[in-house]
């Protein structure tokens, strides 16, 4: 039997021959892929630690933190061993490659900051009419002094 060690033919990259119920991508250890109830108590415990981290990214968007780098961590970790999370990461890499091809376009970088100078202007006259009103005191304390 040949084994051969390129993109063509799924291999362990240990240069063990592959099985038909070994998955084409995993990357748990050889001795984990050789046993099938232990290569699919791998795949539990790294979607299981995937799903930790996704959860943990997701409560982070409203909360203080890098939400979304780690829900793509969380990705990461389960596309160490799913086909699927390769796809959508693949997916999630060239949309955000579009998006800041675009963001670079010299007229929608002047949009950008046309929208950002207007905005900031409104916080500084809103705040301004606010410290210009009430001062420093907050407005439901104003009529206490």
């Amino acid at each position: 039997m040949t084994v051969r060690n390129d993109k063509t033919a799924k291999n362990t990259g240990s240069g063990e021959p592959v099985t038909s119920d070994d998955a084409a991508g995993s990357r748990a250890p050889a001795f984990v892929r050789r046993s099938r109830p232990l290569h699919l108590a791998w795949q539990v415990a790294i979607f299981l630690a995937g799903l930790a981290v996704v959860v943990l990214g997701v409560i982070m968007l409203p909360l203080p933190g890098p939400g979304w780098v780690v829900i793509f961590l969380g990705m990461g970790v389960w596309a160490t061993e799913f086909d699927w999370a390769r796809l959508v990461l693949r997916w999630s890499r060239r949309k955000v490659a579009e998006a800041a091809r675009r963001a670079m376009d010299p007229r929608v970088r002047r949009r950008n900051l046309t929208v950002t100078a207007i905005g900031l202007a409104a916080v500084v006259g809103i705040g301004g009419w606010y410290f210009a009103r009430y001062g420093l005191d907050v407005p439901w304390t104003a009529g206490e002094s």
